[in-house]
């Protein structure tokens, strides 16, 4: 913390004298902002003159900024005006004076980062000029959040405070702190010691344990650290799902009783809280005791997602809890669970919070819903007069990569649905932006972060214009503070894509740049390097690597492009079944546009999903031709429900309607086989036909092993190729 205090001082301790930012550099942009004439030397001895209700922020203020303090020349005052709204704020920079108004410590903390942010971006020694201004501003939604996950990767408590101090320098106000999971719980309860014993730590992949955790101390240092910031920390604790951690500490609240290990892995787990034992109630109750005791928040996040039935509908206990309950189903078992969990923390005036999830069954009793399956259920949650906190993959996933969600998308975001009556805004508190970890130790996140939070910050705190290319440029002038700071900010769009243009018999391959000032050099199958300027011509399958050269970032921008020639590129598909809508590769013509997906994401554009179906496409040809190859390559990663298929079968056909099977392959591979692979399926033989066609056997529905078990399995095809 001390290097950051540090690195904090030198960004605000001198500039260049007379040195004056005319351009004013504020994210999120203020409401009202007004330049006048003249310039404020902030060189010269100050003095402080407050109300006593903003001693902290005056205090937080002389901690970062090295004034010299004195009884003449400039004054800084702060004003209570108790006609401002809570978070409202107004600067006034005069040449020998700056007033601050609010009405309370959260406004005058607003005032102080747009203070911060006015300054230049070059220093030297002590010395700074600002430009006399007005500003007037006020957010327009209460909740501005950021979800840091800590369990799938340990954070360091200095790490946490460091986006606490992020967070407040941009505006927002809410740190959601996820501090249990299926592969570590975070968080120390006196009564349950081997939460933190055994829960905390997992085998890493170098066999040793794997994790950490916040002690009680720990936690009341950074809650009050958060506080001086008027930062609010909300604790989530997992449950009834995501709970493998506890469950291994204490496998008597499982199910089963049977004893797990932490897991070490990602995914969805069928081992969670039994609902049918009263003593899980009691064990939740405690933990959830001491968590009150250590967060002055009026709010708990309990999760309630991603918890699935498979123990509950084989419990005889929870079958039992169903029946004596008049409930229907495992659904409004959940909302049981939820709904006594919820009157519990409303006896110890806390409100709960949860994921959608917590709806099925009936949305319980004050609960507020956090919607992250799309915009639907926190719209269903307004309509229904519930408060809702907008947090959709769409937009909001910071863990996803640029291509599912660029700076741009985030900037698009309006956590208001577009169907919502007007009568129901006011349901819609905010908005959260997720930082789930799963991909994203702690020094990547960031990278993961950083723009794209500045995006979220500019949403919620209610743009009133739709300008990107404005926003974009404050981003880039933003970015030498960032690196003062010590973030190691990402890219704003994926840096580097390639599109691809088959004609005549070659491939014209374009790289399109993230930002029009990089630098891209690319290779041809180990070729040499050489600065793209143009499109590359492609005469046969060949492999290209792009890579940018000129950046700041830790992480230089690098892409593969694996192109295949084969007698079926560009031919017509027709698919006798449909892929996903969420997976669509490139659509209709994906399967033969010569670009293979990529070996460890299934979410690179060109892999189309089928969700418990088969796949089944023909290939025509447009006339009879011979070949000697047929290859298509599938997709597994278990935790994420995609399996290769049971079978392969290539048919031919002359006429497009009858067809022959030439080959059926069976596979061996291990449906919970781990890790993210892909599968090829090759038959060598000569043929000749005009229609080729392809049936991939869906595995089906996941098997009892697996963590989702009875739910439908996905199956993920790439290229077929025919050679």
């Amino acid at each position: 913390m001390i290097r950051f205090l540090i690195l904090l001082t030198f960004l605000f301790s001198s500039c260049i004298k007379n040195q004056i930012n005319t351009r004013v550099n504020i994210i999120p942009k203020p409401v009202k902002l007004n330049l006048k004439n003249g310039i404020y030397d902030l060189s010269k001895e100050t003095k402080f003159i407050f109300d006593s209700i903003f001693t902290n922020e005056v205090e937080y203020l002389k901690s970062i900024f090295p004034f010299k303090i004195g009884n003449k020349e400039n004054i800084i005052q702060f004003i209570k005006n108790q006609d401002l709204q809570v978070e409202e704020y107004r600067i006034n920079i005069l040449k020998t004076k700056i007033t601050i108004e609010a009405s309370s410590e959260k406004g005058a903390m607003h005032a102080i980062q747009s203070f911060r942010q006015l300054l230049p971006n070059k220093f030297y020694k002590n010395n700074a000029s600002l430009q006399c201004l007005e500003i007037h501003d006020y957010p327009k939604f209460k909740w501005r959040g950021l979800l840091l996950d800590c369990c799938r990767h340990f954070m360091e408590k200095d790490f946490v405070k460091k986006y606490i101090d992020l967070l407040a320098f941009h505006k927002m106000n809410i740190l959601h702190w996820h501090l249990t999971e299926d592969q570590g719980w975070r968080i120390e309860i006196d009564k349950y010691p081997l939460l933190t014993e055994i829960g905390a730590w997992r085998k890493g992949l170098d066999g040793k344990p794997y994790g950490g955790y916040y002690s009680k101390e720990d936690i009341k240092e950074i809650v009050e650290y958060a506080r001086k910031r008027n930062i609010e920390v909300i604790p989530e604790i997992e449950l009834p799902g995501h709970s493998v951690a506890a469950i291994a500490s204490y496998p008597q609240f499982s199910c089963t009783g049977e004893k797990i290990e932490v897991e070490t892995d990602w995914g969805v787990f069928k081992d969670i809280y039994c609902a049918g034992n009263d003593s899980v109630f009691t064990f939740l109750e405690n933990i959830l005791d001491e968590v009150i005791d250590l967060f002055p928040s009026k709010y708990i996040h309990i999760g309630g997602d991603e918890a699935p039935k498979f123990r509950w509908k084989n419990c005889n206990k929870c079958q039992k809890r169903i029946v004596e309950n008049n409930l229907k189903d495992e659904n409004e078992l959940q909302s049981y669970f939820i709904n006594r969990i919820g009157k519990y923390l409303e006896k110890n005036n806390k409100q709960l919070i949860g994921w959608d999830e917590i709806m099925e069954g009936g949305i319980p009793k004050n609960a507020i819903v956090q919607s992250w399956r799309g915009m639907a259920g926190g719209k269903l949650a307004a309509e229904n007069s519930h408060y809702a906190i907008m947090s959709p993959t769409s937009h909001c996933y910071f863990d996803y990569d640029l291509q599912s969600i660029d700076l741009e998308k985030v900037y698009s975001f309006d956590p208001i649905p577009i169907d919502l009556e007007k009568n129901k805004h006011n349901f819609i508190l905010g908005g959260e932006c997720n930082m789930w970890s799963e991909r994203a130790p702690q020094e990547k996140v960031d990278s993961k972060v950083f723009p794209r939070i500045l995006a979220m910050s500019e949403v919620l705190w209610g743009k009133k214009e739709n300008n990107y290319e404005d926003f974009l440029t404050r981003v880039e002038n933003h970015y030498p503070k960032l690196e003062k700071l010590g973030v190691e900010y990402g890219y704003e769009k994926t840096p580097i894509k390639f599109k691809s243009n088959f004609s005549d018999n070659k491939f014209e391959i374009e790289i399109v740049k993230g930002n029009k000032k990089m630098e891209i050099h690319y290779q041809v199958d180990n070729g040499a390097w050489q600065e793209y300027s143009k499109p590359i011509e492609i005469f046969k399958s060949a492999k290209i690597i792009a890579e940018e050269r000129n950046s700041k970032r830790k992480d230089i921008a690098q892409k593969n492009l694996e192109i295949n020639f084969h007698k079926g590129l560009g031919k017509k598909v027709e698919y006798n079944t449909n892929y996903s809508t969420n997976y669509p590769g490139t659509g209709t013509s994906s399967l033969v546009n010569g670009i293979s997906g990529n070996d460890s994401n299934f979410r690179d554009g060109q892999w189309q999903g089928f969700y418990g179906k088969n796949v089944d496409i023909t290939v025509d040809l447009k006339e009879k031709i011979n070949f000697n190859e047929l290859k298509t390559s599938f997709f597994q990663y278990h935790l994420s429900w995609i399996i290769v298929p049971k079978s392969v079968e290539y048919l031919i056909s002359d006429d497009g309607i009858n067809f022959k099977s030439i080959h059926k392959i069976k596979t061996d591979v291990n449906p919970m086989k781990e890790g993210k692979f892909k599968e090829p399926f090759t038959h060598v033989q000569n043929y000749s036909a005009r229609y080729v066609r392809v049936i991939a056997e869906n595995y089906g529905f996941l098997p009892k092993e697996h963590p989702a078990a009875g739910s439908k399995s996905w199956l993920f095809i790439d290229e077929f190729s025919i050679k």
